[in-house]
C-alpha cells in the first residue's frame, strides 16, 4: 500500500504516448479540483532537449510531496519517483491503433518538428517491444508492484466513460477496479 495520508488525492497516469492520458488527467483535474502534472514539461526543457534526469526527478519529487495531484506520463521511471506518495494508479492500456490515432489527431505540441513528431510515432509504436520502464513492460511492471487502488483501461471508450469521481472513490478504498 502506498504511505499517502487518507485526507489527500494523489493520482498517477501512465500510458503509451496517445493513448489519452494528458486528456484523462485534464478531465479529472478539473472534476477533482486536483493541479495536473505532465511528465513531457518536466523530462524536457523548452528548447527540446531532455532535461538532467537528476534534475527531471526532483522536479516530480517535489510535486509529489505536496498534499494533491496528478501526475501523467509515460516515463515510468519519472513516475515512479511519485508512486511512493500517489493513491491511485490509473494505466491506459490501449492498442497502437488508438494511440497511434491519438497522436496524429493531436498533431504536434510543444514545438515538434515533423522530423520530430515521426520520431515520436515511431517511439511509441515501439511501446510493445521496447523493455524500458517506458514501455508495456515496464508499465505492467509498476501496475503489479503498486499496492493502492488501480484502474486499468484497454479501449479509448472505457477511458471517455470512466467517470472521474471513480478514481477519487477509489483513492479513498484499496484494490483494483
Amino acid at each position: 500500500m502506498s504511505t499517502a495520508d487518507n485526507s489527500s488525492l494523489r493520482i498517477a497516469i501512465i500510458g503509451n504516448s496517445g493513448s489519452g492520458k494528458s486528456s484523462l488527467a485534464s478531465k479529472a483535474g478539473s472534476a477533482l479540483t486536483l493541479p495536473v502534472y505532465d511528465l513531457d514539461r518536466l523530462h524536457w526543457l523548452e528548447d527540446g532537449r531532455k532535461r538532467d534526469e537528476a534534475e527531471a526527478r526532483l522536479l516530480v519529487t517535489r510535486h509529489a510531496d505536496t498534499r494533491e495531484w496528478i501526475i501523467e506520463g509515460v516515463y515510468g521511471w519519472l513516475v515512479e519517483t511519485a508512486l511512493r506518495r500517489a493513491k491511485v494508479l490509473v494505466w491506459l492500456d490501449l492498442p497502437w491503433a488508438e494511440c497511434q490515432e491519438g497522436l496524429l489527431r493531436r498533431g504536434a505540441q510543444y514545438g515538434e518538428t515533423e522530423s520530430d513528431q515521426a520520431a515520436l510515432l515511431a517511439w511509441a509504436g515501439d511501446y510493445w517491444t521496447r523493455t524500458t520502464s517506458s514501455s508495456f513492460a515496464g508499465h505492467m511492471q509498476l501496475y503489479e508492484a503498486f499496492g493502492g487502488g488501480k484502474i486499468r483501461l484497454e479501449t479509448r471508450a472505457d477511458v471517455a466513460a470512466l467517470p472521474p469521481q471513480t478514481i477519487g472513490r477509489l483513492a479513498t478504498e484499496t484494490g483494483a477496479f
